[in-house]
């Protein structure tokens, strides 16, 4: 070969050995990218453990820690006095609440916030009532006998003393029909973040509501708190149906047909990060469509292997469930790990 011809062949071949280096060096950025987010994945305990201890106590959460979680999921309330502590229904619940004198409660009620956090703390929440309907449906539930209702303070300082890297995500327990059953949205808010900040947590925390109310409040005076747009479409339940209006009353007076009836695009405009729905609302096309947006999405309330992994192959950003030990066995077999 004449040296011209092999400098010309030189020349000929560099360009493609750059070409074939710049798509190596893509192809490895673009792998690197997705093990990024399959290790990020968000492993949240639902009221802590709720299948394994008595759900938004100490001892659930304790229990969601010593599995391993990267949230603790959990519900707000507040009291007469003004605390907030972490309770799912309003008012006390007989399947979940003896009395001082250590029997369950008959009736619904007293409401919460007709209680001092003195009154509150006299009942006992560390069991389920195993004669009802809801006691029933959690047999692997390890009672806990003595827990009261924690306030947020207590919450927080429990799970940061035990895991310093571990999230928060917070309900706001608020309805369009409320009334005057709960406080309103923006003292709710505002006593909220208070509790947040005095913590120390704010960039490890969430804030969630089916009704967005107290998200847009929450994102005008705190935009560096994270918001879940949280959504639910059932036959008895559903927060996206819009009424007479062509509106949702859980959606904070958005329009959807100004968002092209688009859910992922009203929980954007609603400043939400995250969009927590119904495990099954969801589709892959609502999941690309929200990662289009900049949105992670979270599926809930799973506690079936199977469904786990069909919310996995949707590519969900996370999960909310009862069962933390059971999702842990699922990541596990997937070789995905939680998100720290």
């Amino acid at each position: 070969m004449s040296p011209s011809l092999a400098a010309a062949l030189f020349r000929a071949t560099v360009p493609v050995i750059r070409r074939a280096a710049a798509a190596a060096t893509l192809t490895a950025v673009a792998l690197t990218a997705a093990m990024q987010q399959v290790a990020a994945f968000d492993l949240q305990g639902h009221r802590g453990a709720r299948g394994l201890e008595p759900e938004n106590t100490l001892a659930g959460f304790g229990k969601a820690l010593e599995i391993g979680v990267t949230t603790l999921e959990t519900d707000l309330a507040v009291t007469k006095d003004g605390v907030v502590v972490i309770a799912h229904d309003p008012d006390l619940n007989p399947a979940l609440v003896r009395g001082p004198s250590g029997f369950w409660l008959t009736a619904r009620g007293p409401a919460i916030r007709s209680l001092t956090l003195a009154e509150l703390k006299a009942y006992d929440v560390g069991r389920v009532n195993p004669s009802t309907s809801y006691g029933k449906q959690w047999p692997l539930q390890i009672p806990s006998d003595g827990e009261r209702v924690p306030t947020l303070a207590e919450f927080l300082a429990f799970a940061d003393a035990r895991d310093p890297k571990v999230r928060f995500n917070l309900e706001v327990k608020i309805t369009p029909t409320s009334g005057e059953s709960v406080v309103d949205p923006e003292t709710f808010v505002d006593l909220a973040l208070a509790g947040i900040r005095k913590a120390g947590v704010i960039g490890r925390t969430t804030l969630q509501s089916f009704d967005w109310r107290p998200l847009v409040i929450s994102r005008r005076a705190a935009p560096e708190l994270e918001t879940a747009c949280l959504t639910a479409q059932f036959p008895n339940f559903d927060t996206v149906k819009p009424d007479a209006t062509g509106r949702s009353p859980w959606q904070a007076g958005l329009v959807p047909s100004e968002h092209g009836h688009s859910l992922p695009r009203l929980v954007k405009a609603a400043g939400c990060a995250i969009w927590s729905a119904n495990a099954a609302s969801l589709s892959a096309e609502l999941v690309r469509e929200a990662h289009a947006l900049d949105l992670r999405v979270l599926a809930w309330t799973i506690n079936d292997k199977a469904e786990m992994g069909r919310m996995i192959d949707l590519a969900v950003d996370g999960l909310i469930t009862d069962y933390p030990d059971r999702a842990r066995q699922v990541l596990a077999e997937r070789g995905i790990a939680i998100a720290r």
